[in-house]
């Protein structure tokens, strides 16, 4: 058979051919069934006008063909127009006519730019009967002007005037045969020379490349149709069993993978980044932690306030003692402060569950049902919101408790004592010793004497109040004047005062760490209590209170178009992997 030829005739689509080997001739083409060549080329010719008009354009959309014969080989031939990529598994025939020069010709140069090595490349030598008396192609076929691995084929083909008064194929193959056995130069080699000789090559060359590349197509055929099935398998048939028990069988499903997410049994652990509950507890020990730990308790309390607050605490009567009254309003005042990290926390917690929701979400069921998704997704984000309004009272409860009550007999606790016993050794190791005159020895720290030790011998403009009077101790007889609206002290701290800060802010920072830890073990208690576990343990009850209606679960079920879509397409390929698979497996 040959493809529409003629001097106006250009065939500008792809051309796939397949050649069937059977008993009956049978021939067909773009879904025609068809008798006879001439109506197939007619059929060719009518397709290619009707894509690409009469201005021998190209189209992409290709001819299918397909040949049962007996008098052909098993073989697929594919014909693109124009200039083209070969992929690297085909194989290449490069037409030359044999009476050009071959180093001109087009198809080899084209065929070298993808296969430089000469590969893959089968030389067909056309028009070998019109070369000049005396030449022949005997130099080429041995490969001595330019080789190619598959070497070249000699052909004769019909002729113009042959075609057009309609000599049949067979004839064309009879005078091909006769002149290479006739000629004195292709005698000898005539079993290699003509179209039967090419096709056989073909036909053999496909063999035995297919016995080459066997085993992957076995393996890739049963990989993909493992694949296939196996989806086909999580998309299930259009409908099976009762409505209510898919939807039973689906809530059961999540409910219990979302305990196990939470739990860390999960049987799809990634190995590449933290996920369910080992996030939860990056918020608890890390976040969280590092979070209240960060909270300073004098980054918003300078000394200056702190003597302020001593001053308010003592009243009228100035304090003999460090107040125990100025100590708890700083640190009730601090512990407040912690209660913002702890709701963030439960807030935290929250997006780590949504999170776990929408991995949940993705899951199959979830794709095969779009609108069971939603309403899933609804119910539980209600169920997680509902269940935070708990965990935050409690946490909140948490710091009112710790900010209510302050346990200064915690055995962790500094103590007072202990407090003034550490800022007068601090104190004292910056003086200088103090020596006895007559002994020359120094004096122990009782025994030296205190400085300013009485108030009237304090600096001037000293001390909470100086600043207010400081002009006014200029002059030598006193004067009573009303102290300021507004009454700051704005004068540097005594000695005394000093230290009495001091003490109060090693108090306050022994206690506040106190309730730091305990706030860092109190409050991812709480979250776990009345929202993680109190998620896993009800989840299931919610959804099925909230979803498990029979006049509802209808059309919570209605499947979406992709999932049809994608269950045909799946039954398709495992249709036609199972037959590939039966075809590759007679192959020997």
């Amino acid at each position: 058979m040959a493809s529409p030829t003629g001097y106006s005739i250009n065939v500008n689509d792809p051309s796939l051919i397949s050649l069937v080997n059977k008993l009956q001739d049978v021939f067909t083409t773009v879904g025609v069934r068809n008798s006879t060549i001439s109506q197939i080329r007619e059929e060719i010719v009518r397709e290619t006008e009707a894509k690409t008009g009469r201005n021998a354009g190209i189209s992409p959309q290709p001819i299918n063909l397909r040949i049962y014969s007996p008098n052909v080989l098993t073989l697929t031939l594919v014909d693109l127009p124009g200039l083209t990529k070969v992929p690297p598994n085909a194989i290449i025939l490069a037409v030359t006519a044999a009476n050009q020069d071959l180093a001109n010709s087009d198809g080899l140069k084209l065929a070298r730019e993808v296969d430089p090595e000469g590969q893959r490349t089968i030389g067909v030598l056309t028009k070998v009967d019109l070369m000049d008396l005396g030449t022949d192609v005997v130099d080429i076929l041995a490969g001595r002007i330019i080789p190619l691995r598959l070497g070249y084929v000699p052909v004769v083909n019909r002729g113009q005037r042959d075609i057009e008064n309609k000599r049949p194929i067979s004839y064309a193959l009879e005078h091909e045969k006769n002149f290479f056995e006739n000629h004195k130069a292709y005698r000898s080699k005539s079993s290699y020379c003509g179209t039967p000789y090419l096709a056989k090559k073909l036909n053999l060359i496909l063999m035995m490349h297919i016995k080459q590349t066997l085993p992957d197509i076995k393996a890739r055929i049963a990989s993909s149709l493992q694949k296939y099935s196996s989806e086909l398998s999580q998309l299930g048939d259009s409908m099976l069993g009762n409505t209510s028990n898919i939807v039973l069988n689906i809530i059961t499903e999540f409910s219990n993978e979302y305990r196990t997410v939470l739990d860390g049994n999960n049987q799809e652990l990634s190995s590449v980044e933290l996920s369910g509950g080992a996030r939860i507890s990056f918020v608890f020990h890390e976040l969280y932690s590092n979070g209240v730990k960060a909270v300073d308790p004098f980054d918003q309390v300078k000394d200056i306030d702190i003597r302020t607050i001593l001053y308010n605490s003592s009243g009228s009567s100035p304090a003999l003692f460090v107040g125990t009254t100025a100590f708890e309003l700083i640190v009730k005042q601090q512990i407040r402060r912690l209660e913002e990290p702890s709701l963030k926390c439960v807030s935290l917690v929250f997006d780590e569950l949504v999170r776990i929701l929408g991995q949940l979400l993705n899951k199959q069921p979830f794709r095969r049902y779009p609108q069971l998704r939603e309403k899933f997704h609804a119910v539980v984000i209600a169920f997680f919101k509902k269940a935070m309004d708990p965990t935050n009272k409690l946490v909140r409860d948490l710091v009112a408790m710790e900010s209510c009550y302050v346990n200064t007999g915690h055995p962790d606790f500094i103590t007072g004592n202990r407090a003034m016993a550490i800022i007068q050794e601090r104190q004292n190791a910056g003086k200088p010793t103090q020596v006895d005159p007559k002994t020359g020895k120094p004096l122990p720290i009782s025994h030296q004497p205190p400085r300013s030790a009485s108030p009237s011998l304090e600096p001037e403009n000293s001390g909470f109040f100086g600043s207010f009077f400081a002009s006014k101790n200029k002059k030598k007889m006193a004067a009573m004047e009303p102290p300021p609206p507004t009454l700051k002290a704005s004068g540097t701290l005594s000695e005394r005062e000093n230290s009495e800060v001091e003490v109060i802010k090693l108090l306050i920072n022994s206690y506040y760490n106190i309730v730091k830890r305990t706030m860092i073990d109190m409050v991812p208690k709480a979250i776990m209590l009345n929202l993680v576990q109190f998620t896993k343990d009800e989840i299931q009850r919610e959804l099925l209170g909230s979803i498990y209606k029979a006049e509802e679960i209808d059309d919570l079920l209605r499947e979406s178009e992709y999932t049809i879509r994608r269950r045909k397409e799946c039954q398709q390929m495992v249709e036609s992997l199972t037959k590939a698979s039966e075809i590759v497996s007679q192959v020997q």
